[in-house]
């Protein structure tokens, strides 16, 4: 049976949903701590990049020039569904973050003259959901790990790390410390400035492996390229790099965000599995050894969508409704990638032990076709003391 050290997932990740209701200043409590990466989505728009991020090293309502932002304003946002680096974007007209709290984070209104300064986190009429991840309160350490100097908050009972760090444009050897102890199985590495070469996201999966790269907000296959510098991350350093002056990690003063991740048993899982093109019901089983609450799908053989699945909002009913159930099945789902409202982007069950694909869509379950995962738990399969958690 599969143990964990995290009898409470709730500890280190939690999902909140709410409902705007135009109050400037208004506070989202998640009931549990300090969130250090925000991950949020307006989930009714097809329009106007309704995923974007927050992290608490940069925080929220502070000058973002510092990190490389090329606004002055306190957005601090990023979005995932356009190449822009750190930005102020349409934040200063349709709402923001204005500040983190100990148990969630505040709503500020923007200027919008048409009547939409809440539109991106508070607006009435709009449901959103926002995954959080706990790191360390935001309070952070300078890291000599690798040999590039990185600013690491880090919570290694989590497998979880935020490392800040500025490139300086080598092509190979370099690397950067990322304060887990244990070795990443999944690295989301975010370029800050918006005339770099590429101000995109670059994901590193064990996976693929280091010598292949994803990129979001394109819905590409694995792509060959150095962007780890083809060498696999150990329990302390990451590689960055690239050649012929394309450093897409390490640009030359360019400052980059990479939200670190490594397995911890019972709570996190970071895998792939193969498709079997069944649409009626009988997909492929993955094991997680938990009760999934967030689980992220990424076709890396063809092109397909970023596909985010979370048990707090059930089937689509409408806009998405919470906890919609048929039996597990899970099909509010959305694309990360995508200017798009939650919808049947593909279904899912998500079960005590894992997730099983009901759908024969090509962004989950083409035949043969070969995806990644990352999964967080909602309840550990079986607890510390070897108890079996009760079945959904």
């Amino acid at each position: 049976m599969a143990y964990t050290n995290i009898d409470r997932p709730l500890d280190n990740f939690v999902v909140t949903t709410w409902s705007g209701n135009d109050v400037n200043g208004r506070t989202i409590s998640n009931g549990e701590f300090q969130p250090d990466f925000l991950w949020m989505f307006n989930r009714n728009i097809a329009g106007s990049c309704p995923g974007v991020v927050y992290n608490s090293t940069i925080g929220a309502g502070t000058d973002s020039t510092a990190y490389g932002g090329n606004s002055t304003g306190k957005y601090n946002a990023v979005y995932t569904s356009l190449d822009y680096g750190l930005t102020g974007g349409d934040f200063y007209r349709y709402g923001y973050l204005s500040g983190l709290t100990s148990t969630g984070f505040t709503c500020a209104a923007g200027n919008d003259p048409s009547g939409y300064q809440n539109y991106r986190h508070n607006q009435t009429g709009y449901n959103y959901v926002a995954w959080q991840w706990k790191a360390n309160g935001g309070t952070t350490s300078s890291n000599t790990d690798g040999n590039i100097t990185s600013t690491v908050q880090a919570n290694t009972d989590a497998g979880f790390s935020i490392v800040n760090y500025t490139g300086n444009g080598v092509q190979t050897g370099k690397t950067v410390g990322h304060g887990l102890g244990a070795v990443p199985k999944m690295i989301i590495s975010k370029d800050m400035g918006s005339t770099s070469n590429v101000p995109t996201w670059r994901v590193y999966h064990e996976a693929i492996g280091a010598t292949k790269y994803l990129q979001m907000p394109q819905t590409d296959a694995a792509s060959t390229y150095e962007d780890w510098d083809n060498t696999t991350p150990t329990s302390s350093v990451y590689s960055v790099g690239g050649s012929g002056g394309y450093t897409p990690t390490n640009t030359n003063n360019i400052k980059y965000i990479a939200y670190v991740f490594a397995d911890v048993q019972g709570y996190s899982k970071f895998g792939s599995y193969i498709g079997n093109g069944d649409g009626n019901g009988n997909g492929t089983f993955v094991y997680t050894g938990f009760a999934p609450s967030f689980i992220l799908i990424k076709r890396i053989d063809a092109a397909n969508d970023w596909i985010v699945h979370t048990y707090k909002l059930g089937t689509k009913a409408g806009t998405g409704s919470e906890k919609g159930f048929a039996g597990n099945l899970n099909n509010a789902a959305l694309r990360a990638n995508a200017n798009s409202a939650v919808d049947d982007w593909g279904a899912i069950d998500m079960l005590s032990n894992g997730f099983k694909i009901r759908t024969d869509a090509a962004s989950e379950n083409a035949n043969g076709g070969t995806y990644i995962y990352m999964a967080f738990a909602e309840n550990p399969f079986t607890t510390s003391a070897g108890t079996p958690t009760t079945a959904r």
